[in-house]
């Protein structure tokens, strides 16, 4: 895996970055560190990508078990220490889980084995900070019951 992070100069702090998938993201910074607040923070990025590996993982999972998942959202908090390095002290992940007839105990175990095994980016932030999680289950009717 690689990456290429550029800054072009001048007064700002804003940063492109290409993948090696070659996809491109631009990062900034906040005014009051010399930003111009045009794109998402560095930081913010790590939680955006720890939340995407997650659920990533959930969906996949829940397929592979047989159940009809149909959305999965993850709201990601994070707190961080006061001092450098401002790591992330404390995560919290609540999933919302839609689908039909899917089995409550399955959906726990998805998230579990995510957090346990697969998702290398929870995994990694759970060495300096305190992961927490939960979820909901929202059962999706099929598309003639929803306009009753």
């Amino acid at each position: 895996m690689e990456c290429t992070v550029r800054w072009g100069g001048g007064e700002g702090m804003t940063f492109v970055a290409e993948t090696g998938s070659n996809h491109v993201v631009a990062m900034d910074g906040a005014p009051e560190g010399g930003g111009r607040n045009l794109a998402p923070r560095p930081m913010e990025m790590v939680l955006v990508g720890t939340g995407g590996c997650t659920a990533y993982d959930v969906v996949a999972i829940l397929r592979k078990s047989g159940q009809d998942v149909r959305g999965c959202e993850v709201k990601v908090n994070a707190e961080r220490a006061a001092a450098d390095p401002k790591v992330f002290t404390r995560i919290h992940m609540h999933f919302v889980v839609r689908g039909r007839g899917l089995k409550r105990n399955l959906v726990e175990h998805a998230i579990r084995l995510s957090h346990e095994k697969y998702c290398s980016a929870s995994i990694m932030l759970g060495k300096t900070a305190e992961i927490t999680k939960d979820f909901e289950l929202i059962e999706e009717l099929p598309a003639r019951d929803q306009m009753r």
